[in-house]
């Protein structure tokens, strides 16, 4: 129980309804719904995304650095991919309704629909989870920098990631020109076997994005 929080007042919430609690929408088949204690108030060290997803749409690369993640399905199919620090590889689980994948703390991760109408929950062990997007770290760290680190032609770079639109949260966008995205399916590690986008920035503070 959290002392500051008092169970008497007439504004304490009890309950919440996500359906009017929008965080991105890409378009009607995919979009999330968000849940914190900016929302309900009674909430301790848990929230969470109500996130819906047409087929081959994804989640992207992404990862917590102060929270861990529970994704329940609900509906449908989606494939959980995590890069294991310790091991290096990309460990895939596809899972169906009520079917959950653990992701820890700091593990860099992504999910893809492999079916329509797929409607999972990703569950946070805090009230405010942070996150740190695969498309900003491309488009915010300096070309020069990521040239200069890994041997890249910097004008190619520029050019490869010029397409990229920070914040995508679920991609491909729907304006997207690569066709082979509409067929990606995930890809394992060598080493481990298969086993105009719209966002709400009045979130970005809650949801720990700079």
């Amino acid at each position: 129980m959290v002392a500051n929080i008092d169970y008497t007042s007439a504004s304490t919430q009890f309950t919440f309804d996500l359906n009017y609690s929008p965080f991105f929408k890409k378009d009607d088949r995919n979009f999330i719904n968000i849940l914190g204690v900016a929302q309900l108030n009674t909430l301790e060290n848990v929230s969470l995304l109500d996130i819906f997803l047409s087929v081959s749409n994804v989640v992207e690369p992404h990862y917590h650095q102060n929270a861990a993640e529970l994704v329940y399905c609900i509906s449908g199919a989606i494939t959980v991919s995590m890069l294991n620090p310790f091991t290096k590889n990309i460990q895939n689980y596809t899972i169906t309704p009520g079917q959950v994948v653990n992701i820890p703390q700091g593990w860099w991760h992504y999910e893809m629909a492999t079916a329509d109408n797929t409607h999972i929950l990703a569950i946070f062990d805090a009230p405010t989870p942070q996150v740190i997007l695969g498309s900003d770290i491309l488009k915010f760290t300096p070309a020069n920098i990521m040239a200069h680190t890994y041997c890249l032609d910097e004008t190619k770079w520029r050019e490869a990631i010029a397409p990229v639109q920070p914040s995508t949260y679920i991609g491909p966008y729907a304006n997207c020109q690569n066709q082979s995205a509409a067929t990606a399916q995930p890809q394992a590690s060598p080493s481990q076997p298969y086993l105009q986008p719209y966002y709400l920035p009045q979130y970005q503070q809650y949801w720990g994005y700079r």
